[in-house]
């Protein structure tokens, strides 16, 4: 049983978020509605209490509780968060990171895969405005099931009514069990680059910003695993509920890398190494009349290879190809010499994707040879993509 969240906001068409709330009440799981001061004045909250036995949230702040921190508290317990009917106002607010509201602020709080089912007036609904602020949540990982068809409330027929009840919550329901499907497994993960120094000031790296592995792990967690995540240097803060290991080189990204590898399950690689160091730190700063017009560079270990040399049965293995040309044959050549179970290649060359950016598009290629290239996303989406193919792999095993 998991605990859900319903989002209920001012549109005509709220009454049908009591039979969403029955639904997800049948498959055993409890309900916690949150509803817009709006959306009282159509459905009083007492209704809400009655069907989910619980205390309808409406305020940000109230005398007898202290809702100020219960969102994050709230945020913190629940396996799904669905908004149901989800009006324009409120995909605006969300869209726009506004927190005026409990609705609004808990959606800031929520780490736990989020369904939103719109429903309006089929002009507001087409509105550019609109449109892009889907966009900005579908790339975000914000999952949707698009308004339908037919007599909307205005007297107008179009597109704009509420998704059927039983489609939105068999939505739901995939995204729950999407939730606990890394049940009881251990999954290692790096991110970032690695700093290779050639005294206490100067150092070779990399663009790597940490975001798709943070990103990977975020998604590990969210699907229930235990999750270690080892970074290099990096500016963005980690998921919660994960055990961190800091490292700066490359050498030290092996050593917390193989000291861990034997007890995952899963491992993934994300982390940009540098694929050089200096044969001879100094101690101190070079200075600039000292410093010779070539540098004694050396090879960093392959801690990708080493691992595909060691990985035993049952272990899943998964590396990153960051390329600026032909990304898809560079992978092909990688996951056969490394041993790897599931390659992502992306071409970092592309302005507003792969280093630095918030979006990426990859073909991920398999041990068996089979390819697929997404779509533009936000890295927390190609995450999901990830790790929807593991999962496809892992069962593969069985």
């Amino acid at each position: 049983m998991a605990k859900i969240s319903l989002g209920v906001t001012s549109s005509v068409s709220i009454y049908k978020a009591c039979e969403i709330l029955r639904e997800f009440q049948k498959e055993g799981h409890e309900v916690q509605v949150i509803e817009t001061k709006n959306a009282t004045a159509l459905i009083p909250p007492a209704l809400f209490n009655a069907l989910s036995g619980r205390r309808t949230i409406v305020e940000l702040f109230d005398d007898q509780n202290a809702w100020s921190v219960a969102h994050v508290a709230l945020a913190k317990e629940i396996g799904l968060f669905v908004v149901a009917p989800a009006t324009a106002n409120i995909l605006a607010k969300f869209a726009q990171g506004l927190a005026d509201d409990f609705l609004s602020t808990f959606y800031l709080a929520v780490q736990a895969p989020i369904l939103i089912a719109p429903a309006m007036n089929e002009a507001m609904w087409i509105h550019p405005q609109t449109q892009d602020n889907v966009r900005r949540l579908r790339e975000r990982g914000v999952e949707f099931v698009d308004p339908a068809g037919g007599y909307l409330a205005c007297g107008d027929e179009g597109m704009g009514r509420l998704a059927d009840p039983n489609l939105i919550v068999a939505r739901g329901l995939e995204l729950l069990c999407r939730g606990s499907s890394l049940q009881g497994k251990k999954v290692l993960v790096t991110a970032g680059p690695t700093r290779e120094a050639m005294d206490p000031v100067r150092y070779l790296s990399n663009r790597s910003s940490g975001k798709m592995g943070f990103e990977i792990a975020r998604e590990a967690r969210r699907r229930g695993a235990e999750v270690v995540l080892v970074t290099g240097p990096v500016t963005i803060a980690p998921p919660p509920g994960i055990e961190v290991v800091r490292v700066v080189s490359a050498a030290e990204m092996k050593a917390a890398v193989d000291k861990r590898f034997s007890k995952a399950d899963v491992t993934v690689m994300a982390a940009a190494v540098a694929d050089f160091t200096f044969a001879a730190p100094a101690v101190r700063k070079i200075k600039k009349e000292g410093l010779k017009t070539s540098l004694d560079i050396v090879r960093t270990p392959d801690i990708l290879k080493g691992l595909g040399e060691r990985k035993r049965p049952g272990q899943t293995l998964v590396g990153f190809a960051a390329e600026t040309n032909a990304a898809a044959a560079a992978a092909r050549k990688k996951i056969r010499e490394k041993n790897l179970d599931l390659i992502v290649a992306n071409d970092v060359s592309r302005e507003g994707i792969g280093f630095d950016a918030d979006a990426n598009q990859a073909v991920l290629t398999d041990r068996r040879g089979r390819s697929r290239k997404t779509d533009v996303l936000s890295k927390r989406a190609l995450a999901a993509v990830i790790w929807d193919a593991v999962e496809g792999l892992r069962g593969q095993k069985k």
